[in-house]
């Protein structure tokens, strides 16, 4: 081949520590989105050059880009992609009886029976009390358990309550405008009554994002309609599904792309929130 045949290498067969810009530990945008289970590379580049894929909050439509997969936030079609599999996020259908925590100092049923299984050192990601049964979040992530469980980001959590009495539109009306607890008033998000009532019990479905203790049951006792069966059915983009009560699952890599896709979107409005305002022009 002559001199003039040969052409310059292709950025992609360039090693990371000889390009400007790049460091060792950096790697091929399509290769990262490959092993993240995205798509194969090929379908990755056809991503790519359509700018359905974005680093870091910026669109990346050129071939030729790297990404830090230890540091940078990837996303295809605006969802954010798990690029540490570090890291574990299962999903638990709380048993009534089992207290909120890794050990409990009474002696109580805690969360242990459920992460010993897991060779990872998983945490829950908020509480629901004792008598409360499930959807309860297990991980390691805890940057992103600190925006799911953190009250100013406002993640929504839907109960399914069984209470005494029958649930009037007024009393719907009540909990939607608000109604006054011993640590401050608290509004329902979404109310609506399921089915009819049954031997002098109503059903209520019951959102809101409030992170306050025992919330849902205060509510509710609070408008004369006591709590006697309390279920989670879902925690931010999380449905409870089919889950057997007692039992665990891997979320999926929907599910995981959807919470980790919140947390980025809450940490951003938040951010937006607490900056101070720009001064304007005199």
């Amino acid at each position: 081949m002559s001199e003039h045949d040969q052409q310059e290498p292709h950025p992609w067969d360039v090693p990371a520590h000889d390009r400007a810009g790049d460091s060792p530990t950096s790697e091929r945008l399509q290769k990262v989105m490959a092993a993240a289970g995205v798509a194969s590379r090929r379908v990755s580049e056809q991503m790519i050059i359509a700018g359905r894929v974005s680093v870091n909050g910026v669109v990346v439509d050129e071939l030729g880009a790297r990404i830090e997969p230890g540091t940078d936030e990837l996303a295809v079609d605006g969802v954010v992609i798990q690029l540490d599999q570090t890291k574990r996020y299962i999903m638990l259908n709380k048993p009534t009886g089992v207290v909120s925590t890794m050990k409990d100092e009474n002696g109580r049923p805690d969360l242990r029976q459920f992460t010993d299984r897991y060779e990872e050192r998983l945490y829950n990601v908020g509480r629901l009390d004792a008598e409360t049964s499930g959807l309860l979040l297990l991980t390691n992530d805890g940057d992103l358990a600190h925006v799911l469980a953190h009250p100013s980001f406002g993640v929504e959590k839907t109960y399914i309550a069984q209470v005494r009495g029958t649930v009037y539109p007024a009393t719907i009306r009540k909990l939607l405008a608000g109604v006054e607890l011993d640590d401050g008033p608290i509004a329902a998000d979404k109310v609506r009554v399921m089915g009819e009532p049954n031997g002098g019990r109503s059903m209520v479905e019951l959102t809101l994002h409030s992170g306050r203790n025992r919330i849902v049951r205060r509510m509710l006792a609070a408008v004369d309609h006591p709590v006697e069966e309390l279920v989670r059915r879902r925690f931010g983009p999380l449905n409870l599904g089919t889950l057997p009560v007692g039992r665990t699952r891997e979320l999926s890599t929907a599910e995981r792309g959807a919470l980790l896709t919140l947390a980025r979107d809450a940490r951003a409005a938040r951010a937006r929130e607490t900056a101070p305002e720009s001064e304007g022009e005199e």
